[in-house]
């Protein structure tokens, strides 16, 4: 492994790419703009993109020749993360996301975490921001309760050991110990490293002191299918290791069954003839009780502005109801016809 002198261990940037040419840009430039003082490399593994964005990254490589390309053979997020990994060299792996851009200072703060705790990976901070209204919109739920429960890699929190982190940087060699990624889970797929990594006598640390900032998805399309997506393999997750990897996961999946069936329950009794059947339209109330919560949320996000705060009564629901009824799938294993985008 190549490494420099002192305390500054070479550092491998690895970054599964496809369709990103809105980021990836703006990804790149944040690695390359670091203060780390030791060696780097930036290794993509490039799906088969078809808006450009491939050309934008054989640009920037052709000027900077610490940035190198490789095929993500699988096209999966797993597969080109593994495939990024194998083909870098240094000690100290960080994984990036094309819709990640990194404070200058994250590898520094990074590696020194890692060398004062021991810790197996560490991560810190998901700080969504958009730009659009809709992408505020976005963003504000990313740190709301309401929205993805505000966890800590969320909104912050003590720094310590924690179940998973955002993103992550390594030790390559307690996650060559591990075995990389698992390629057969295509989301989720972090929480399930971290899993084996704190079973092999590894830690996972959180720190405050990294933050990353998202940039969300800018359309309700492709939120529905990131969401869904989510929601797919995080239930598959929930079915192949249990609940402990936490109850709040099966929040949005709960809501989704009772504001379905209360809608049902109310229109039998609507519709219905009998005089038992009048009480069923007691069932309008839940999905009533809903929509209160997502009016009133959607006053909160308004501090964004009122813009995003009208989106937030689209987004909220999107979000829930894409991470609820793909969450349903995963977990009951009615997926196998089902072809979901598997970015993050």
């Amino acid at each position: 492994m190549a490494t420099t002198a002192g305390t500054f261990p070479g550092v491998s940037y690895v970054m599964p790419v496809l369709n990103e040419v809105e980021h990836i840009e703006a990804a790149i430039d944040s690695l390359t703009a670091q203060d780390y003082p030791g060696e780097f490399e930036i290794v993509l593994a490039l799906g088969p993109s078809v808006d450009g964005t491939n050309d934008v990254i054989s640009a920037m490589a052709a000027i900077d020749p610490r940035i190198r390309s490789i095929p993500n053979e699988l096209g999966s997020t797993p597969g080109g993360l593994n495939a990024a990994i194998r083909a870098s060299s240094h000690p100290i792996v960080v994984r990036v996301d094309a819709h990640s851009v990194l404070p200058v200072d994250y590898t520094s703060v990074a590696v020194a975490t890692l060398q004062r705790t021991g810790a197996a990976n560490v991560g810190g901070i998901m700080k969504a921001e958009g730009s659009s209204s809709f992408e505020k919109a976005v963003a504000h739920a990313y740190g709301a309760p309401e929205g993805l429960g505000g966890t800590p890699h969320h909104v912050g929190g003590a720094e310590g050991p924690a179940e998973t982190a955002y993103l992550g940087v390594f030790q390559r060699a307690k996650l060559v110990e591990v075995g990389l990624f698992d390629e057969n889970i295509k989301r989720g797929q972090d929480w399930e490293l971290n899993r084996r990594l704190r079973a092999a006598g590894g830690v996972v640390w959180f720190t405050p002191a990294l933050k990353v900032v998202y940039r969300p998805r800018s359309n309700l399309r492709t939120l529905a299918r990131q969401f869904v997506a989510t929601g797919i393999w995080r239930g598959e997750l929930a079915r192949r290791f249990g609940t402990a990897n936490s109850l709040r996961y099966f929040v949005p999946p709960l809501a989704v069954v009772g504001v379905i069936v209360g809608l049902i329950l109310g229109m039998i009794g609507l519709f219905g003839s009998g005089s038992w059947q009048q009480w069923l339209t007691l069932g309008f109330i839940v999905p009533a009780v809903y929509a209160l919560f997502v009016v009133l949320a959607s006053v909160r996000a308004a501090s964004s502005g009122v813009r995003s705060g009208l989106w937030y009564l689209v987004v909220l629901p999107c979000i829930h109801f894409g991470w609820g009824i793909g969450f349903i799938l995963g977990f009951l294993k009615l997926t196998r016809n089902i072809t979901v985008h598997t970015g993050r």
